[in-house]
């Protein structure tokens, strides 16, 4: 229990909450006191009658109260491709790599209010799946994502997807409006960092690299410069294909993660998602440099053998990740911790007879601590307690799924998905209410969606077939 505060703007009451702190606390029948966009008492209802009268009360019973999921690895921009792929597969074989052939090619054709309504779409799909923070990728627009964020009432870091050099893969070049000269690409990063920056702003943007084949090295020293002048990090792409480690060998004499500590590029800036076909040497990199890393778990393990429980085991940051709806077909976190765990009982349990290599709940705690220490937020979310920001979900285990399961924090691991997340707080506001999103007009958001995405799918079956 925390100190009485002065003020209250919200009390939620009588929920389970299943802190996720070190000491794994779970408050049967507690209550949590926000004011200031921050937790600032949590304890036992029963308790909480001495607090000062709150402005909003949220009636929790029969709800468990976990810390918002984090998405820490998403793509804004693509989430209007949702099940194409499938379909263009059962027309003709896929070229691949995906992000070069249909991806990219995809982002260069959205207009900025094309990426307005598809950050709309995403943010509020993954506020209904119970996620409060996302990291974007890198994308087109990147204002757009600010400004569809913002109205949502999520918590994020968006970015601008950045490519200094053209290079040929499966006869398919970057597209030119997605290429920029190097001095662009460094202009355009620092402005957006620096428009979207401020002390407790809820939505902030990073620096980007789309990945080392097509961002030069001189872009990528100069970009890791400032982002330790501006205290931000680099979303980057790192380890997720052959063809990487191919072509950083071939042109660097050296693997993708030793290339960037070769130029001095590698620190605590660098957020590098998937991360998964590394050398030993190379997770002894991202250790000693405490580099952060993203687990998308509903694409890694076709990538390669994913590094988790070693990342996780030594303290390396490492959060989960959707890679957002082209790629995961899904934007629910729990549903990525599930896929997680089934992996990494095939990877290490088979190999070393170990019956449970991670247990869903310390992949539910990578979902939440470890995401936020991927953001370079580990001390202000993830857990719920007093002095963390205030954002946290509750969620109702009334579900046939979850029937006969005492303990909430065996529920909240293994049963709940996003489909039970009933009310959704960021920030300290109301975002979802039993259901009801208070930021969004749902209707109009569903018209939106059906008129915008039959247009840009007709400029990108053009594109695609041409």
């Amino acid at each position: 229990m925390s100190a009485a505060p002065s003020t209250l703007d919200i009390l939620v009451t009588g929920c389970t909450a299943v802190t996720m702190d070190d000491a794994g606390t779970v408050i049967e029948d507690a209550a949590i006191g926000i004011a200031d966009g921050h937790i600032v008492w949590i304890g036992k209802a029963a308790e909480a009658a001495a607090l000062p009268k709150p402005a909003n009360t949220v009636d929790g019973r029969g709800r468990i109260a976990l810390p918002g999921m984090i998405d820490a690895h998403v793509h804004t921009g693509q989430q209007l491709l949702r099940g194409k792929l499938a379909e263009l597969s059962r027309k003709q074989p896929l070229r691949m790599p995906p992000w070069k052939n249909y991806y990219i090619p995809f982002e260069s054709m959205l207009t900025p209010e094309d990426v307005y309504l598809s950050g709309l779409v995403a943010y509020t799909n993954m506020i209904l799946n119970g996620t409060t923070c996302f990291l974007e990728a890198g994308g087109p627009h990147p204002d757009e994502m600010a400004r569809a964020a913002e109205e949502v009432g999520i918590r994020g870091f968006v970015a601008l997807s950045t490519v200094d050099r053209n290079t040929d893969f499966a006869g398919r070049t970057v597209p030119g409006s997605m290429l920029m000269t190097t001095q662009q690409a460094y202009d355009r990063n620092v402005e957006l960092v620096r428009r979207h920056k401020g002390a407790g702003k809820r939505v902030q943007a990073w620096l980007s690299l789309r990945q080392i084949i097509v961002c030069t090295p001189e872009l990528t020293k100069s970009l890791a410069d400032v982002a330790r002048q501006e205290g931000v990090k680099i979303h980057t792409h790192l380890a997720e294909g052959t063809y990487e480690i191919d072509y950083a060998l071939e042109h660097y004499g050296a693997r993708p993660t030793t290339y960037l500590e070769k130029i001095g590029a590698i620190g605590p800036h660098i957020h590098a998602a998937h991360s998964v076909i590394l050398m030993p040497e190379e997770v002894d990199l991202y250790e000693k440099h405490q580099i952060s890393a993203c687990h998308c778990a509903m694409g890694n393990y076709g990538i390669g053998i994913p590094r988790l429980q070693e990342m996780w085991r030594r303290g390396i940051p490492i959060g989960l990740g959707t890679d957002g709806a082209a790629s995961a077909h899904t934007m629910d976190i729990f549903q990525v911790a599930h896929a997680a765990r089934i992996g990494q009982a095939a990877q290490i349990g088979h190999a070393y007879h170990h019956r449970t290599p991670m247990s869903a709940e310390e992949i539910l705690k990578v979902a939440t601590r470890g995401g936020a220490r991927a953001a370079g937020l580990g001390n202000e979310l993830g857990c719920l307690e007093a002095g963390r920001r205030a954002d946290l979900i509750l969620v109702d285990p009334s579900d046939a799924d979850c029937w006969g399961a005492q303990d909430p924090f065996y529920i909240a691991a293994h049963c709940i998905l996003g489909r039970d997340v009933r009310t959704v707080i960021v920030d300290g506001k109301l975002v979802m209410k039993e259901r009801e999103m208070l930021t969004v007009d749902m209707n109009r958001l569903r018209a939106n969606l059906a008129k915008g995405r039959a247009e840009i799918m007709a400029r990108f079956d053009a594109v695609v077939t041409a």
